[in-house]
């Protein structure tokens, strides 16, 4: 393959798959993706094999999946009826993990993309209902039409952002939570965040010459709290690796100090998933 590196976002989600495909083939794996092997293909293989030394063999990325694949169970269990995975890439968790049938699943990225994983995961068939939609989240006017029709007729939405904030400018993504913090229909939200100390570091990487990093606010999940959101669940990821023993050898000592304030992560190196709740639920 001429080029190994990634060219485009939707390259960032084979690559990811690589990372999950790595994770499932261990005997002590802490999640189990049968579907990861197929969705990274060859491209996604080859950008994992020639990804730089700051990755470490994706630990975070399967620190982060496993956090998230956990909270996603959470909320279930807490009566979410919908979820809204914006950017949904490659995303496997409709069919690897235990969801109700009744639970109904929409899935949002780009048709390039969409396309490529309903042709991979054709002869497959997901735990919950499944919807695809084709749509430009970077598109005002197209997300703003969008984010009604998936909430539908739910009453407890999770809505997933999982890899894409930290592509989007900060206004996009400012746009984003208020759109859905107006929705009462929205219960929770789970994001990944870093702080900008920790995104200068990653945004080094060869990786990311051509889809550069852009969001990591100062004020962490405070961003989040003017627009009617909560941090409900905060989990950093090198202490998260940690504990599964996935981090590298070197960084563990550092998952033993205290932890930065979630609201003011300032010049401390800091990335985590963070499950928002709206501030008021009312009576649903």
């Amino acid at each position: 393959m001429a080029d190994a590196g990634i060219t485009n976002v939707s390259d960032t989600a084979r690559w990811v798959a690589a990372y999950r495909a790595q994770e499932s083939a261990r005997p002590d794996a802490i999640f189990h993706d049968p579907y990861a092997e197929r969705l990274a293909g060859e491209r996604g293989r080859a950008i994992a094999a020639g990804a730089s030394k700051r990755m470490h063999r994706g630990w975070s990325i399967v620190a982060r999946t496993k956090l998230i694949d956990d909270l996603v169970l959470a909320s279930v269990a807490e009566g979410c009826d919908r979820v809204i995975n914006l950017a949904a890439g490659l995303d496997s968790r409709p069919y690897r993990l235990a969801l109700p049938a009744s639970l109904t699943w929409v899935e949002a990225d780009l048709p390039g993309i969409i396309d490529e994983k309903e042709k991979i995961l054709a002869r497959d068939t997901p735990a919950c209902r499944l919807v695809r939609e084709r749509v430009d989240l970077a598109d005002p006017a197209a997300r703003a039409a969008f984010i009604p029709r998936a909430i539908g007729p739910a009453l407890r939405a999770l809505v997933i952002t999982e890899g894409l904030l930290i592509y989007l400018d900060e206004k996009v993504v400012n746009g984003l939570a208020r759109e859905l913090g107006a929705r009462s229909q929205v219960r929770w939200w789970l994001l990944d965040l870093l702080s900008p100390r920790t995104l200068q570091n990653i945004g080094k990487g060869r990786e990311f010459a051509r889809a550069p990093l852009r969001f990591a606010p100062a004020n962490g999940v405070s961003f989040f709290e003017a627009s009617g959101w909560r941090a409900r669940d905060v989990r950093t990821l090198l202490r998260a690796a940690a504990e599964y023993r996935r981090a590298p050898w070197f960084l563990r000592p550092f998952a033993l100090f205290p932890e930065p304030d979630p609201r003011k992560p300032g010049r401390n190196h800091w990335a985590a998933v963070v499950r928002l709740e709206r501030k008021r639920t009312g009576a649903t």
